[in-house]
């Protein structure tokens, strides 16, 4: 396996980029917008020159990384003669199925075809290709360069070859690939979101305010960041999104999302994305300073 393409070039699909290019893969990088890949790349750039700075790549790393990855605008294109695609489109069902379906068209049967999703059924997501055995669950965590988990979903189709070529691979990019079966929300955000939802619930009752929850859970619990800080880094419309596909797949009631979580995606409040969600990001992207509905008087 050489040669990847990724489809999406905004925070994972980037870092995704970043990582196989890194370990000396070529990545076709692709994304609808010149705008879009521009940012990417940018983000890719400026990421491996704080590597550079900390004494963990060198020069030569740098350069060969970004001399990896090629760009593209149309997914046609992007996929001749790869062995592998990653998907790292919006947390969006239909968008992820359209995506797909384009894929079966483009794509040799042999490629293998990987979804970043982080609770969309990869069973449903390979019921609209031929040979849906070739589809795979590749969830990165966050940022992807750094974080050393990759979560392996196998669909209800996918076969033990695949699943062992992906595993495999994960591990020759430095990361920790564990296997998991095709349930909402897989095993991180089947255990992550409800704990956040519960935060933000806490936090909607009025038990203690942004501050004293996101503290008590890292002093208390040994958590690096509070959970409300981490919606926010994650972004409270994908833990919406995420929360309501939990919702729909288990139609039990522990998923459904907190109204204040609901209003606030309303409001295009949705974090450090958007300059504001529980904490006020406009100047700077730290949780240092709590977003002014939330403070207590």
């Amino acid at each position: 396996m050489k040669t990847i393409a990724v489809i999406g070039a905004g925070t994972m699909g980037n870092g995704i980029a970043h990582t196989f290019a890194q370990s000396g893969f070529v990545v076709k990088l692709i994304d609808v917008s010149e705008k879009s890949l521009d940012k990417g790349m940018a983000t890719i750039a400026a990421n491996l020159d704080r590597m550079l700075a900390k004494g963990t790549i060198t020069q030569e790393d740098v350069a060969k990384t970004i001399t990896n990855i090629i760009t593209y605008t149309d997914i046609k294109d992007g996929v001749v003669g790869v062995d592998l695609v990653v998907e790292a489109a919006t947390e969006n069902v239909e968008l992820k199925l359209n995506i797909f379906k384009q894929l079966n068209e483009a794509c040799s049967h042999n490629t293998i075809l990987a979804t970043n999703t982080s609770s969309i059924s990869i069973t449903q997501i390979g019921a609209v290709v031929a040979h849906p055995e070739r589809v795979i669950g590749m969830h990165f965590m966050n940022p992807v360069p750094i974080m050393k988990l990759v979560e392996i979903i196998r669909g209800y189709n996918t076969s033990d070859e695949v699943t062992k070529i992906i595993m495999d691979l994960s591990e020759k990019l430095g990361k920790t690939p564990v296997e998991v079966n095709d349930y909402p929300g897989f095993v991180a955000n089947r255990i992550l979101m409800p704990m956040l939802n519960e935060a933000i619930e806490t936090l909607y009752n009025k038990v203690a305010g942004v501050y004293e929850i996101d503290t008590v859970m890292k002093l208390g619990m040994g958590h690096p960041m509070g959970p409300l800080q981490l919606a926010d880094f994650i972004g409270l419309d994908v833990c919406l999104a995420i929360l309501n596909v939990m919702y729909e797949g288990f139609k039990n009631p522990k998923y459904a999302p907190c109204p204040l979580l609901v209003n606030m995606v309303r409001a295009g409040k949705l974090g450090v994305k958007s300059g504001e969600g529980f904490y006020d990001y406009s100047e700077s992207k730290k949780a240092e300073k709590i977003s002014k509905q939330f403070i207590l008087s």
